[in-house]
């Protein structure tokens, strides 16, 4: 098959799963085009079956704000006349699947019929799509595309609680390619550069944005350490990365806090870790939580939106209410005061995430484009 997949190229969740569902589908021998305005960050090759193509926006003085979608729409049109494209596979309904529905139609006009699989990954839905300055836009596209996806049961509802959707809406679950997550010894994963030997280490990976309420994970780690001596690793940047600098220093916790920044290494800090925490508003799915415990790592999350499809509670960690960071504290408390306890919560984390494998999920997406291509949908 011939796939263009558009994302966004970023550490989101959205941008990680696209490249990764891409670089999987190559693998099999597959062409996968990748559009975008940059080069995907999870995207570390380009070979014969890989191909990335640059977005570009001119800039004129005419638009207050540029015209991304037109760009994206016309290089759409372009590199599937120029390489035969089946299919194009967008992620995000805006500004990915409006555009795509633009190219859809301009190439109808030249006699050729490419397949539009939109795959809803959260705040496309949940944030962006219920204002109403896109409804409309948003409800549009995912009526006009041949297939839509969803991350979760829970996205799945939301967007028909939300939108007034005729089309049949599957749920394909994110994934975790074990290959990122061999075994890793103590020699290797050099956890005493991190941590003394009576130090457990709690992680946190995000954007940093208000709704992964970071300040959260602060307090969080506040309690814990005051009765297990701990350090917190936190991953990722964003708007809320200074705030929560001075909140830890205000609370005299500084010291034991590192700031990893960005990373494309994800599962290799992960190999550090006893504890993660994510305490978001909302999470369509919470890959994050998906990757820590595919690397053997419980969760303490909120049971906000998909994460009680991921985590579960009392297995592979424990879920509390969006805000109730005591309870959040007391269950991760309880999983790291007892060896033997966190020893039997890493391998329930593991054995969750392989539901979540590659090899589970792949053959979900290529049996939706099969069907696709064969007018089945």
């Amino acid at each position: 098959m011939k796939i263009g997949i558009v994302c966004y190229p970023t550490f989101g969740g959205s941008g990680v799963v696209a490249t990764e569902l891409g670089m999987a589908l190559a693998e099999r021998g597959h062409h996968v085009h990748f559009i975008t305005y940059k080069q995907p960050v999870r995207l570390d090759f380009i070979s014969k079956d890989i191909h990335f193509h640059e977005v570009f926006v001119e800039e004129y003085s005419l638009f207050h704000f540029q015209p991304y979608e037109l760009a994206l729409s016309s290089k759409m049109v372009e590199v599937v006349k120029e390489y035969d494209l089946e299919i194009l596979h967008v992620h995000y309904a805006i500004p990915h699947a409006y555009a795509a529905y633009m190219a859809k139609q301009m190439l109808k006009q030249k006699g050729i019929d490419v397949k539009v699989v939109t795959t809803l990954h959260g705040t496309d839905i949940t944030l962006v799509g219920s204002h109403p300055n896109y409804k409309s836009a948003v409800e549009f596209s995912i009526n006009n595309s041949d297939v839509v996806t969803t991350v979760s049961n829970s996205l799945r509802e939301d967007t028909l609680r939300l939108f007034n959707i005729t089309k049949e809406i599957k749920v394909i679950y994110n994934f975790i390619d074990f290959e990122q997550y061999p075994e890793i010894g103590d020699e290797e994963c050099l956890r005493h550069t991190i941590a003394n030997d009576n130090e457990r280490i709690i992680t946190h990976i995000s954007n940093l944005r208000p709704v992964k309420r970071a300040s959260d994970v602060i307090k969080i780690f506040y309690k814990i350490q005051k009765e297990i001596p701990s350090k917190l690793l936190i991953v990722g940047e964003g708007p809320d990365r200074e705030s929560i600098e001075c909140q830890a220093k205000e609370l005299g916790i500084l010291e034991k806090i590192l700031f990893m920044g960005n990373s494309n290494e994800v599962n290799k800090l992960l190999c550090y870790s006893d504890l993660f925490l994510l305490p978001s508003e909302t999470e369509s799915f919470g890959l994050a939580a998906l990757e820590a415990m595919a690397a053997r790592t419980p969760v303490i999350s909120t049971n906000s939106g998909g994460l009680p499809e991921v985590n579960i509670n009392g297995v592979t960690g424990f879920l509390s209410d969006v805000g109730d960071t005591d309870d959040m504290a007391k269950n991760g408390i309880y999983i790291l005061k007892d060896f033997d306890r966190l020893q039997q919560f890493k391998q329930n984390a593991l054995n969750q995430a392989k539901k979540f494998s590659l090899e589970n999920i792949l053959p979900d997406y290529k049996e939706v484009y099969r069907e696709v291509i064969a007018g089945c949908c």
